[in-house]
């Protein structure tokens, strides 16, 4: 069911007692459609050509209240649109959120996502929106034409019913050229984008290579396609005319010629005239909002659902997985253990880690620096599970990281990014999302600890909503550490999570983690991080060395250089794995131990 026509029939059936209540309202409001042409017929022919001009404006009185019903009938359909559509719009965030979320677990980054969940899919909600008044409007503004032609006279409505027809059948044989065509031009204008963007990001290597000109060539192709892909969908503009203009202009000279014969049939001058009221105000308007609106919207909302549908991959639902753990590791098993494991950025990119080893004992507090984009915060994200080795396996807490279920990595680590995640709700969800149920007087006690009751004060306590926006890089990065801390992870991963914060409070927080129960590993941003860690991991392009701070002075000029020290001891010191000691990486591996 994962195709245009199957996802609206289900968000339709989903909604069936929200539709119920649009359709009595939609009747409601084509209550003045269904009596204006048979009102206006009886104030002609039974009253002002009869001579009783009271009766004639006492038939015009019953079709203004008519024009208040249906006024009210419009006020209300419009009130319940929100419950049909909204609803819709979360199903689909949902499944683009999923789509893009797997996508990127599995290594395959996304550069349209955001442009999906903001662009795309606020498109398909307003297409649905206007999708849907266009054609409920349609089938009831038609619907009370044609009974209302039926009420004036059988000849009457057979004759405005052959040209109204026709101009359907058109629309409805040109829609899948229609459908076509608008595809091709969502298809253009992406690869357009895409286009753009990779120019602008690489200008620089672009000017260095001297590629100006065919970097322009190639994104002025991408233009000019777009340019004739859009031509050939304006074209159809002269089909959607052709529509119109059969189905609801043609009804109209049609009813005037057969006048004389209607009236040879019986038919009073009121009832023709009525019979192009009911064109003109019902048969025409009913027409022209379908085919501009099917042809506008419709079109944008097949097309571009069609595609977030694409993207997003099956709409399966995600069950509630049970937590059940795996058969804990044995007691000599490290709280985290890389072997092997390789990573680059493309496939014919320079690897970022190239074999890398690393074990990291149960209770360790690891503090992993190096130069900026050596590959820290890759490291962060392939012991967290967010990034996937091309080779070699992660283990943590004995898990594989590769083939292991969100929940069962939720369950043995945290991962703090630079850019704390806080979103619009309250002081209490944002904190305890990690560990629900966790009562207010545990999250008071935790604050204590990390010296963040003040913060939570100022915020307003527990029921106070945060909304982004209004916090500083500092607060945000707080409560994420806190949530950090309240979680059950006995790993965690604080990848420069501390940035936005002075020294000393980051020296308080990392001082903190450190004394928590559990294995502590800090991607460093300042030095002094390492000042505080028990065993200091540098990488350093091609090699990498595990030491304590002291070690990695007197052996690494690489780290003497980061620290900022002239002049050390440089003498290799002997390799020990035990804390205070020398502890290289095994050789043979892309990143080995410096000597």
């Amino acid at each position: 069911m994962n195709t245009v026509a199957g996802v609206t029939r289900a968000a339709l059936r989903a909604r069936r007692p929200q539709l119920w209540r649009l359709a009595g309202w939609s009747a409601a409001e084509a209550v003045p459609a269904a009596l204006s042409g048979l009102l206006t017929a009886r104030a002609v022919d039974d009253g002002f050509l009869a001579g009783r001009p009271g009766t004639g404006l006492l038939w015009l009185g019953l079709l203004v209240l008519a024009v208040l019903v249906g006024a009210a009938g419009t006020n209300r359909a419009y009130a319940l649109l929100g419950d049909v559509v909204e609803p819709f719009r979360d199903d689909l965030l949902r499944r683009v959120v999923r789509g893009a979320v797997a996508g990127a677990a599995g290594g395959r980054a996304d550069d349209a996502a955001v442009a999906r969940l903001t662009h795309q899919v606020e498109m398909v909600r307003d297409t649905y929106a206007g999708l849907l008044m266009v054609v409920r409007g349609f089938l009831f503004a038609l619907g009370a034409a044609v009974l209302g032609l039926f009420s004036l006279a059988a000849p009457v409505a057979l004759v405005v019913a052959v040209p109204v027809l026709a101009g359907l059948g058109l629309f409805a044989a040109a829609l899948p050229v229609m459908v076509a065509r608008q595809r091709e031009y969502v298809l253009a204008d992406e690869r357009l984008g895409r286009a753009v963007v990779t120019a602008v990001t690489g200008h620089r290597d672009v000017t260095a290579s001297g590629a100006r000109d065919r970097v322009t060539r190639w994104v002025g192709a991408s233009v000019d396609t777009q340019a004739r892909v859009e031509r050939r969908l304006a074209t159809m503009a002269a089909t959607r005319g052709l529509s119109l203009a059969i189905g609801g202009w043609l009804p109209l000279p049609v009813v005037l010629l057969a006048a004389p014969w209607l009236v040879r049939q019986g038919l009073g001058p009121g009832a023709v005239l009525g019979a192009l009221v009911y064109v003109t105000r019902g048969v025409q308007p009913a027409l022209r909002s379908l085919v501009q609106g099917v042809a506008a919207g419709g079109l944008r909302f097949a097309v571009t659902l069609d595609r977030l549908l694409r993207a997003a991959g099956p709409a399966t639902a995600v069950p509630p997985v049970a937590r059940v753990p795996r058969p804990a590791p044995g007691p000599a098993a490290p709280a985290l253990s890389l072997r092997g494991v390789t990573f680059r950025y493309g496939p014919h990119a320079d690897p970022v880690l190239d074999g890398l080893d690393l074990d990291v004992p149960v209770g360790d507090h690891l503090v992993i620096v190096g130069a900026s984009g050596i590959g820290k915060s890759t490291l962060a994200g392939l012991i967290a599970g967010v990034l996937r080795p091309q080779s070699g396996t992660v283990r943590v807490g004995g898990l594989p990281v590769a083939g292991a279920t969100p929940i069962e990595l939720a369950d043995r680590r945290v991962l703090i990014p630079q850019e704390a995640y806080v979103f619009t709700g309250t002081l209490r969800e944002n904190l305890t999302y990690l560990s629900t149920g966790l009562p207010d007087d545990a999250v008071d006690r935790a604050a204590a600890r990390l010296g963040l009751t003040g913060l939570l004060a100022r915020l307003g306590g527990h029921d106070a909503v945060l909304r982004p926006a209004d916090l500083s890089a500092g607060e945000r990065q707080q409560l994420a550490l806190l949530r950090a801390w309240l979680s059950p992870a006995p790993l965690m991963i604080l990848d420069e999570a501390t940035c936005h914060l002075d020294p000393a409070t980051e020296a308080r927080l990392e001082g903190s983690f450190a004394a928590r129960p559990g294995t502590l590993v800090v991607i460093a941003h300042r030095v002094s991080s390492a000042l505080r860690a028990r065993r200091v991991l540098l990488l350093d392009g091609g090699t990498a060395a595990l030491d304590t701070h002291p070690g990695l002075l007197a052996r690494s000029a690489a780290y003497r250089a980061l620290v900022g020290y002239g002049a050390a001891r440089t003498e290799p010191v002997t390799a020990s794995p035990t804390p205070g000691r020398s502890a290289p990486l095994p050789s043979g591996s892309g990143h080995r131990s410096s000597p």
